[in-house]
């Protein structure tokens, strides 16, 4: 992502950084525990196993959608990055997940940039942008509540 671009939140999670990547690590799961994603599909993995291609079924408020994800874990587990590949309405769908470890906690900051092929303004797409990663980390952190 270009700087600027898109919305990042951030929250501390209480878990440790490790435990806190293989939860997003492991996106087939997704649905158990993020609300906006309805359902998942693994169409490809890493050598070592990791999704590289995702399909996901998305439910986001305003925002519903059927995408296929990239995901690069080049640098993880303190950098998960995805872009889109294809999608019905969007036509960009990028974010990162960026860890790091404060003690026995996580600080895990969340970026997302959409946009869609709709004319929609900006400025709402960007609300949606916000609430969707705010609601994923809200989530996340009830995860290990």
């Amino acid at each position: 992502m270009n700087p600027g671009e898109g919305t990042t939140a951030t929250t501390i999670v209480e878990a440790g950084l490790n435990e806190v990547f293989e939860s997003l690590a492991a996106i087939d799961q997704y649905p158990t525990w993020l609300s906006a994603i309805k359902s998942t599909k693994i169409l490809d993995t890493t050598g070592e196993g990791r999704p590289s291609k995702v399909e996901l079924k998305i439910d986001a408020g305003m925002l519903k959608d059927r995408v296929t994800l990239e995901y690069d874990w080049s640098s993880a587990p303190e950098k998960i990055t995805f872009s889109l590949e294809e999608a019905d309405l969007m036509t960009r769908m990028d974010g990162e997940y960026l860890l790091k470890s404060i003690g026995d906690e996580t600080q895990v900051s969340y970026q997302l940039f959409v946009e869609v092929s709709l004319p929609v303004p900006r400025m709402m797409i960007a609300k949606g942008e916000e609430a969707t990663a705010k609601q994923a980390l809200k989530e996340l952190a009830e995860k290990f509540a």
